[in-house]
């Protein structure tokens, strides 16, 4: 996600990384030559199309319309996305929280073993947090990120399930079921621990979600189509009004449409790595510090900070 100071205005407009121009630049460049053809054939071959320009500006204006309503529904999905992600921090916190209070039944001796059943289900909750960004990003090759988390035996296993993040949570509701067996956990207490697990595999859900179910492709290809053959065929709709003008004019017509038809793209796959996408490494790495802190440690991995302007 880019994180830059929005300081000055003529550093926005001029900007190049992170906009819409790395991904329509060819496709303005390929309708300004087809601007500059007609327009040649027009002022030198004394080429006349004979098209008014009144079915562009009725296109135009709904076409303008229906691009709003999809960047919408993009903008959507990563709001929604984020949301999700900021429900999953506090809800970790209050994993680890509850953790804390609860894990030792009152009047039983604080003991080692207490300790490391605390520690080790406040890292179960930061190795779920790396599994889900894993799976959202469809990274397959970074599992060892989770073998200081987990035991060596479970990562092991962890490696052949197709969900991990649910085996994660599986796993750590029969290690709470386990603590209940044993008393070391009061019964209320027990379920307010299992709610909150329920809370983490529900966002979990939400995330895949919308990971699994993007806009329509039908919807997608036709938007797509359309802003490509009307700005292709601007230049012949306009020549005979704006004459050697056709060029300035269908640029500036096609970026403005071919931008807003990349904001809708780039908006709606919000777990992927671009620089518009939510910073799912960031965000990991701020409940793995929250919870290693909240166990006591000194060690815990900083918090990660912009490379440039891009926050990933």
């Amino acid at each position: 996600m880019i994180v830059t100071r929005r300081d000055s205005w003529w550093q926005l407009v001029l900007r190049y990384h992170g906009t819409e121009l790395p991904r329509t630049k060819w496709r303005i460049l390929g309708v300004a030559v087809v601007a500059m053809v007609v327009t040649g054939f027009e002022h030198w071959r004394n080429f006349h199309p004979n098209l008014t320009p009144l079915p562009y500006t009725l296109i135009g204006v709904a076409l303008g319309i229906f691009l709003g309503f999809r960047n919408n529904a993009s903008y959507d999905r990563w709001w929604e996305a984020r949301k999700l992600w900021g429900a999953l921090i506090n809800t970790t916190r209050t994993f680890s929280r509850q953790v804390h209070a609860f894990i030792g039944a009152r009047g039983e001796r604080e003991s080692d073993a207490m300790r490391e059943l605390r520690r080790a289900l406040v890292y179960r909750a930061i190795a779920f947090t790396h599994a889900l960004k894993l799976t959202l990003r469809s990274i397959n090759d970074r599992w060892d990120e989770l073998a200081p988390l987990l035991p060596a035996d479970e990562l092991a296993s962890l490696r052949a399930q197709s969900n991990k993040p649910f085996a994660i949570a599986q796993r750590t509701a029969l290690i709470l079921r386990d603590a209940w067996d044993q008393g070391h956990i009061e019964t209320m207490q027990h379920a307010a621990l299992d709610a909150t697990l329920t809370q983490l595999t529900d966002i979990q859900g939400a995330c895949e979600r919308i990971k699994s179910t993007p806009i329509p492709f039908l919807s997608t290809t036709l938007m797509h189509r359309i802003v490509a053959v009307y700005c292709y065929t601007l230049p012949f709709g306009v020549v005979d009004a704006v004459k050697l003008y056709t060029p300035v004019v269908v640029v500036i017509v096609a970026y403005a449409f071919f931008g807003l038809d990349v904001v809708g793209d780039e908006l709606e796959e919000p777990f992927g790595t671009e620089p518009n996408d939510l910073p799912l490494e960031a965000m990991s790495r701020l409940i793995e510090h929250n919870l290693r802190q909240s166990l006591g440690e000194t060690d815990a991995p900083p918090l990660k900070t912009p490379v440039g302007d891009v926050l990933d």
